[in-house]
């Protein structure tokens, strides 16, 4: 299982509707700012606009600059669009990807977060790994 990738509007609303049924504040994705060694690609360049990506499945997020790629939060802490990087100002860079249930009075949005956070996650099984699994366990009903 890997935390959940909202790649299709679909997904995103079926996660959305599981948070606002069952009241929950906020919840881990796989979002992931790719800030690490291998990230300094052309196309990743800027890491707060173009170097996102779902990482249990390594398909990438859109451009934030382009509000239709996602559902980036329009505020956050320092009333700046998502992803802001607001707590780089405490050294901590925000690289990961989490839903906030209306923290903002924004409804229920993607905002980056520094990863340290404690939070609730959300997982969902890939092809992959199920047929990993069926091919170590003939037989085996999943």
């Amino acid at each position: 299982m890997d935390a959940v990738s909202l790649e299709t509007p679909q997904e995103n609303e079926f996660i959305k509707q599981r948070i606002a049924r069952g009241n929950v504040r906020y919840i881990w994705t796989s979002g992931r700012k790719c800030n690490f060694a291998g990230c300094d690609r052309p196309d990743l360049q800027p890491p707060n606009e173009n170097g996102w990506f779902w990482s249990g499945s390594g398909a990438k997020i859109g451009p934030t600059s382009q509000r239709n790629t996602g559902d980036w939060s329009s505020t956050g802490g320092y009333n700046q669009p998502q992803p802001d990087n607001r707590e780089a100002a405490q050294g901590n860079d925000e690289s990961c990807l989490s839903i906030l249930n209306n923290f903002y009075n924004d409804g229920i949005k993607w905002h980056d977060v520094a990863c340290h956070h404690l939070k609730p996650f959300v997982c969902e099984d890939s092809d992959e790994l199920l047929n990993f699994v069926r091919s170590r366990n003939p037989g085996l009903r999943i």
